[in-house]
């Protein structure tokens, strides 16, 4: 039972990892699985045997999430790109309060406040030099080197919950031909994003997990900045009429239920902590 229990919430992780405005960290927290994925991988020498057989059913379940939800995203960016556009807009703001929360965690000071900012001012800065406009179709085949950093990029937003990978992906236009090698299971995008991937998981867990003891509150806030910044990124060309209304529903009922799917996590956090 705990093999498929195991699986279902990898499979989860999967999903939050492919889906932009979703965090693959995020459900691992609401899961009650993010300390012992994280603790494993930061001391990964440690007790080996042991840290292979608590990741191995949950990274099988993530691979599935990731493959099969790949396929459905591709079908609704090729059909319906400004209302999924929309729904991810909504599904980010539902979180932010779970990520403004736990970047408060451990207190708050008025000088958290400058590095998110700085964070926010890059990314809009970003979005002004390319006149607000996201390629989500890359006019080039990204090179080698680009791949692997995009799987470093899908790595970080595994790490640090609140982050989206997919939003950053999605922002520097390669979020699309991502979609489009893991659902046509391209090996030649497949290997060198899963070797991308791999490093940033290895290489930079330890790094992540002393800033988060070090400076928590610095470290969180800089990474709302990007998050909230990324929103603004996103937002599709807009014309008022019925198809914006129809948009600013849908990004009303994304809110909504991502706000409800942060509350259960920040409940199985308290009643974790209650023990």
């Amino acid at each position: 039972m705990k093999i498929l229990s195991d699986l279902i919430k990898g499979i989860i992780i999967g999903i939050g990892a492919v889906a932009p405005g979703l965090s693959g960290g995020s459900f691992a927290v609401m899961l009650g699985v993010y300390d012992k994925i994280t603790d494993a991988i930061a001391n990964i020498t440690h007790n080996l045997v042991h840290k292979i057989k608590t990741l191995a059913i949950l990274g099988v379940g993530i691979g599935f999430g990731i493959l099969g939800f790949s396929r459905i995203m591709k079908y609704l960016f090729e059909y319906h790109e400004a209302q999924v556009k929309f729904l991810f807009i909504g599904l980010m703001l539902g979180t932010l309060p779970y990520v403004i929360n736990q970047a408060n965690k451990k207190g708050f000071k008025k000088s958290y406040v400058l590095p998110c900012l700085i964070a926010f001012s890059i990314t809009i800065l970003f979005m002004i030099l390319e006149n607000g406009r996201i390629d989500v179709i890359p006019e080039s085949s990204p090179s080698l080197i680009a791949l692997i950093l995009y799987g470093i990029v899908i790595g970080f937003g595994t790490i640090v919950p609140g982050v989206s990978s997919s939003f950053i992906l999605m922002y520097i236009g390669a979020y699309e031909i991502l979609l489009n090698g893991i659902g046509n299971i391209d090996l030649m995008i497949i290997i060198p994003v899963g070797i991308g991937f791999g490093l940033s998981i290895l290489l930079f867990a330890k790094i992540i997990n002393v800033l988060f003891k070090k400076a928590y509150g610095f470290t969180y806030y800089t990474v709302l900045g990007f998050v909230i910044g990324s929103i603004f990124a996103i937002v599709p060309p807009l014309q008022f009429g019925v198809d914006v209304l129809f948009g600013i529903l849908i990004t009303i009922m994304g809110a909504i239920a991502s706000y409800k799917l942060s509350r259960l996590g920040l409940a199985k956090q308290d009643s974790e902590n209650s023990y």
